[in-house]
């Protein structure tokens, strides 16, 4: 196993997926929570954090895959934030048989059509480089990071952010592969029961796509009134409550 993972605490096995433009420390306030109740794996993803970098086009679903078989863990809660939520969703959909719960915070979903508002403010973002003030700047100039920035955690974000933009110059390629058809289509054979946390002060993309999970049958939606899209940071007293719930123990 190339990828770099932690293990922490005992009993039923949880896992964390991170979000873009982060590492294994979106879950920092998280981990401790959880592990006096569960087994918790946090793990940087492929191109992040202590990770190797993509050489080509790089497969999540199946990196998680190869994560637990390499841990021996037969069957896992799955939780992903953002990015790592359209990981986890996907995954979900391909290997029922090895998630016993799916937890996604703001999370993203293949095949999801964004905006043309969201797409205009990512061209400015990539317009932006090679000046990485600059795109750190236009990054997080939505209101969806208004918490966050005025929070004691911002500072972590940044170095995250920061080192992720480092990081990418070793990349040999952005691209990526992904399940067909898209999660979006299947969500209505989702298998596995769902629960959904999303705080109040997202993007309007994001609330979309957090309405679209709506189609799981054993689907639940938590909103964490004054959290932006960096919940895990800001609310991990909120978030752990209700994945403690919804898991057990």
């Amino acid at each position: 196993m190339h990828l770099y993972y932690e293990v922490s605490g005992n009993g039923k096995p949880v896992v964390l997926l991170h979000s873009g433009g982060a590492d294994l420390r979106d879950w920092t306030y998280v981990v401790p929570f959880l592990a006096n109740h569960y087994q918790v794996v946090a793990f940087d993803g492929r191109g992040a954090g202590n990770s190797p970098s993509p050489t080509e086009p790089a497969n999540y679903v199946a990196d998680l895959l190869a994560l637990l078989d390499h841990l021996e863990i037969g069957q896992a809660a799955i939780v992903g934030h953002s990015m790592g939520g359209r990981i986890a969703t996907d995954f979900a959909l391909e290997h029922p048989d090895r998630v016993s719960e799916l937890v996604v915070v703001g999370p993203a979903l293949s095949g999801f059509n964004f905006s043309q508002e969201f797409q205009e403010w990512m061209q400015r973002i990539n317009a932006a480089f090679p000046d990485i003030d600059k795109v750190i700047e236009r990054s997080f100039d939505a209101p969806s990071y208004r918490i966050i920035k005025s929070s004691p955690h911002w500072e972590l974000m940044i170095d995250m952010f920061r080192h992720h933009l480092k990081k990418t110059t070793e990349w040999g390629t952005f691209e990526s592969v992904w399940p067909e058809p898209p999660a979006i289509d299947r969500l209505g054979d989702m298998q596995v029961r769902t629960m959904l946390l999303i705080g109040d002060e997202e993007l309007p993309d994001n609330i979309r796509t957090a309405e679209c999970f709506r189609d799981i049958p054993d689907f639940q939606s938590i909103t964490i009134p004054g959290a932006d899209h960096m919940v895990t940071l800001t609310h991990p007293n909120e978030l752990c409550r209700h994945m403690i719930r919804f898991l057990g123990g």
